[in-house]
Parts: C-alpha cells; sequence; structure tokens
C-alpha cells in the first residue's frame, strides 16, 4: 500500500513540475523582444522572422535523461502527458508482483525451515507455532516446492520492471526524435493512392521532388 502511496505522490510531483516548468516558458516568451510592445514608443516595430536556427529544438538527449531519472518525465518533456498514467501503470505491476512474491517466499522459506529443523535429529520445534497458518498443513516437499516457484517468480518480477522502465526510456527517446519530423505537404517524396485503369486495381504512387520547394519564415508580429 505504501508502494502505490509513493507513486500516486511521485506521480502528482511531475504534473506539478511540468506545470509550472509550462507557465514560467510563457512567461519568457511573454517577456521575450518578439512579443514584447513598448506603450511610450509609438514607432511601429518591424516583424521578426523566425527561422528554424532561432526557434527552440527539441532535444530527444534531454527526453532520454529525464525518463531515466524519473519515469514519465521524458513524456512530460514531449508534450504527451496522457501516456504518465499509462508508464506508472505498467510499471506498477511488477513492482505488485514482487511484493506479492517476496512476502511469500519469506512465508514459505520460514515453514520449511521450520519444518526441516523439526524433522531433525535435535527434534526442534520452537518455530512452529510461528508458521502462516495457510501452510502449516503443507509437507516440507510442498513447501520447497512453492519456497523455489515464489523466489523465481520475484526475480522475474524485477526483470520485468527493469524491462518496463527501458521501454518507456526508448518511447520517450523515440518520439522525442519524432517531434521534429516534417509531415507537410512539402516533403520530397511522398506515397500517393492511384488506380489503374487497365488492371481496375488500386496501388500506390511514389511522387519525388528533386528540388525542395523554398519554404517561407514564420512572420511574428
Amino acid at each position: 500500500m505504501r508502494s502505490y502511496l509513493f507513486f500516486i505522490l511521485l506521480l502528482m510531483g511531475v504534473l506539478v513540475f511540468c506545470e509550472a516548468q509550462a507557465q514560467d516558458d510563457k512567461k519568457a516568451l511573454a517577456n521575450s523582444s518578439a512579443f514584447s510592445t513598448n506603450n511610450k514608443d509609438s514607432t511601429p516595430k518591424q516583424p521578426v522572422a523566425l527561422t528554424k536556427d532561432t526557434l527552440k529544438k527539441h532535444d530527444p538527449r534531454i527526453a532520454t535523461r529525464r525518463s531515466a531519472l524519473i519515469p514519465g518525465w521524458g513524456q512530460a518533456y514531449n508534450r504527451e502527458y496522457w501516456k504518465i498514467p499509462i508508464v506508472y501503470g505498467i510499471l506498477a505491476i511488477p513492482t505488485g508482483l514482487y511484493f506479492y512474491n517476496n512476502s511469500y517466499y519469506k512465508k514459505t522459506k520460514f515453514a520449511y525451515e521450520a519444518l526441516f529443523k523439526a524433522a531433525g535429529p535435535n527434534k526442534d520445534s520452537t518455530d512452529l507455532p510461528f508458521i502462516d497458518p495457510q501452510l502449516k498443513n503443507l509437507s516440507i516437499t510442498s513447501l520447497q516446492s512453492y519456497r523455489n516457484a515464489f523466489r523465481r517468480d520475484r526475480d522475474y518480477s524485477i526483470l520485468w520492471f527493469l524491462l518496463a522502465w527501458g521501454l518507456q526510456v526508448a518511447d520517450a527517446t523515440v518520439f522525442a526524435h519524432l517531434k521534429q519530423f516534417d509531415v507537410s505537404n512539402d516533403l520530397s517524396m511522398e506515397l500517393t493512392p492511384v488506380f489503374n485503369p487497365l488492371t481496375r486495381t488500386p496501388g500506390l504512387g511514389l511522387t519525388l521532388n528533386l528540388k525542395p520547394p523554398t519554404r517561407k519564415p514564420v512572420i511574428a508580429r
């Protein structure tokens, strides 16, 4: 229960931090020279041309580092906030399985050792009353089998947790690269659906522009 509360508090903290960072970006943009106006100066300002070099680029390395430190932080940097609950939901599954299997591994291990000492030459039965009530009717062979199974599943849950962590890092990195991917109509290569009148079958047509069109700069007033 404490682990789930920790994840919820961590998620809330990430969201509050992202919201504060977004507000700071808006304030910095409003106070910049391109968007600020001076009431005392009556002369109109010339429009500023914003090229691709002057705009703030989306750095995939920042998304990678942030998601590697805190799950979901890279998705927040990519402005994909809807993925953050999915990330923590996926990470919560192996986390819950780890605590469940580790708890029963300790119980079955204690019960196995207690029965082993009771059946030994010393006949030490001092630990028998402390065995979990759910395990008292099991034999020493069954306890040994359950102990090994819970230990194996506990180790697997750690591997699944690390795999899920790595997947969310890869997701943040890939989609950070796709932020700058050009999907406009001015692409040099395009795939368009075509219809062949001879065979009366649909197909795909490839259009290749050897000379890319010139792009007009974005004018900010």
